[in-house]
């Protein structure tokens, strides 16, 4: 399988369908002016930018649906995009930019004192200004229209060639550059795909940051190049989001906090939303509370999981079984073979738990500038070592349990905190609720229990959730201690960043 300019041939195919709108500026793309974008940028990059095939160029803005004319565009020029986390500090940036070295940055007008700060700090760091530029900057759009764009398809190269980076959220240390490729995209088209039937009639709400793989790829890429349409959101607005959903999206990929969000929305209405055939849901579990809340409204939400390092599909949830599977992230998809093994990489039995193994083609050759992480992700024969502990019941279905490294172990039992944060979840007075080991002199670790409390509820105390516990739960994975906080701290996907908390005890 060659790497082929696939944005070049879906124009051809399909030049005049919508491709792409961005809901802020209303600005719509149809394919043929999605490639020429794409095109123009990568003529850009090189005769305006000076960047040569496999320099990288990042990118330090909101969502914009301008953002996929770059993507497409470095694989046409043979750069590599670096989409930097804009929610991150500037020395947090630094350490991003040294490691992948950049030779250009387009940054968006809200990040353009961030983006002079590097540019300091880099000296040989061209700037790309989206919004305006100042002395010494280029301008995105003029430099654009300055150049002859080259609409053929761009040659084949190695499927395997490195296409963009997506860097981890460094909340268990240093940050990884996370190789993205063609084989990867493929492998995730397919899988998502197909499990959602993607057609061309699609329309995608996306809302998902654009530095993370969901924000690319569940399900932008797929839509893509299944020749549908993405709209674009700057970011998550309740509003906004079921405006469009009820008027225009047929398809839709959140996180539980914006599935929550929405719920919570006082003219939310599953009656509304019936031009929607399809819901998934990723980045952490979501409670079979609002999974029948959903189901209620007459919509069925599909839980799916993967990885920055997957591409990201792994699992899906079928569609029927969203409440008797509640908790369950499904079966593997068509191109993902998985394992569960013990600590000595034995295959435990069906129904045990152990680390979760990925091998196929939607894994990544490795981690930029780590051979040191890659050689302990990926190991023999290709299996990714995931860091999730998994079980697999007798229907073939799949259950994340816990992260490998936040389970901890009291009076030599295992305590998988994911277990304790689900008994916790279900009292009325608590919104979130995230459990970390910490260490104790008799037990070796026992928990912590951190959580938020939920609009007009009274802290019900330490003693009785404590007992709220132990009416759930044995007694070794009960927390010896509950702190109560204001809010979690969270990554960009709403997930509880754990570290923090550690750190924090």
């Amino acid at each position: 399988m060659e790497m082929f300019d696939l944005l070049a041939h879906r124009a051809r195919v399909t030049p005049d369908r919508p491709a792409l709108e961005d809901l802020q500026s209303g600005e719509r793309y149809d394919y043929a002016r999605f490639n020429e974008r794409a095109a123009r940028l990568a003529a850009a990059a090189r005769e305006q930018w000076g960047l040569q095939e496999g320099d990288r160029l990042a990118f330090l803005g909101h969502s914009r649906a301008e953002f996929f004319a770059m993507l497409f565009g470095c694989a046409k020029a043979g750069l590599i995009l670096v989409p930097l986390n804009w929610r991150l500090a500037v020395p947090e940036l630094t350490v991003l930019v040294e490691d992948c070295a950049p030779g250009a940055l387009i940054f968006g007008g809200e990040f353009a004192e961030a983006a002079a700060t590097l540019a300091d700090q880099h000296p040989a760091l061209t700037l790309v200004a989206l919004d305006g530029a100042a002395d010494g900057q280029h301008d995105y759009h003029r430099d654009l229209a300055a150049v002859q764009p080259d609409l053929n398809a761009h040659p084949d190269k190695d499927p395997d060639t490195p296409w963009y980076l997506l860097y981890t959220s460094g909340t268990t240390g240093r940050p990884k550059g996370v190789i993205q490729t063609f084989r990867m995209m493929m492998a995730n088209y397919l899988n998502i795909g197909l499990a959602v039937d993607l057609t061309g009639r699609d329309v995608l709400l996306n809302v998902l940051p654009l530095f993370h793989t969901a924000g690319i790829n569940l399900y932008s890429s797929a839509v893509f190049l299944a020749g549908g349409c993405v709209l674009v959101a700057r970011a998550f607005d309740p509003d906004q989001a079921l405006r469009v959903l009820e008027r225009r999206a047929t398809i839709f990929f959140g996180v539980p906090a914006v599935y929550q969000a929405l719920l919570e929305h006082p003219d939310f209405s599953g009656e509304r939303l019936k031009g929607v055939r399809s819901w998934g849901c990723g980045g952490a579990p979501l409670s079979l509370p609002v999974a029948q809340r959903y189901v209620d409204q007459g919509i069925r939400v599909r839980t799916g999981m993967g990885m920055t390092e997957t591409g990201p599909t792994v699992f899906l949830l079928d569609e029927e079984r969203v409440i008797d599977k509640i908790g369950s992230v499904g079966r593997p998809q068509l191109l993902t073979e998985v394992r569960i093994v013990d600590r000595d990489g034995r295959d435990v039995p069906r129904g045990e738990a152990g680390e979760l193994l990925i091998r196929g083609p939607n894994i990544t050759p490795g981690y930029w500038n780590r051979p040191d992480a890659t050689a302990e992700a990926i190991r023999a024969d290709g299996w990714l070592h995931s860091g999730d502990v998994a079980r697999c019941d007798e229907d073939g279905c799949y259950y994340i349990v816990d992260r490998w490294k936040d389970m901890y172990i009291s009076g030599g039992e295992n305590v998988y905190p994911a277990e304790v944060e689900k008994v916790l979840e279900q009292h009325p007075a608590l919104a979130e609720v995230a459990v970390i080991g910490i260490p104790d002199e008799k037990w070796g670790e026992v928990g912590k229990a951190c959580y938020g409390l939920r609009d007009g509820a009274e802290d019900p105390g330490e003693d009785t959730l404590r007992a709220f516990c132990r009416e759930r739960l044995a007694g070794y994975k009960v927390p010896k201690v509950f702190e109560r906080m204001d809010a979690l701290p969270r990554n960009a996907l709403g997930k509880v960043t754990k570290q923090e908390l550690r750190d924090a005890r």
